[in-house]
């Protein structure tokens, strides 16, 4: 999954936990969300290095 896949995922799964109040769906789409925002970051890193050796 790309990052804004996962971001977008996780915020679903957020949203399912609250409507149902299970705390266990919110806290992995927390966790979902947030793996997405590293994925997002370490891609605009490696970009960043890959424009700086081109």
């Amino acid at each position: 999954m790309s990052g804004e896949s996962d971001k977008v995922s996780g915020r679903a799964k957020q949203a399912a936990g609250d409507l149902t109040g299970d705390d266990e769906m919110k806290r992995e789409g927390e966790t979902e969300e947030s793996a997405g925002k590293v994925k997002d970051k370490v891609g605009d890193a490696v970009d960043g290095v890959k424009d700086k050796l081109s």
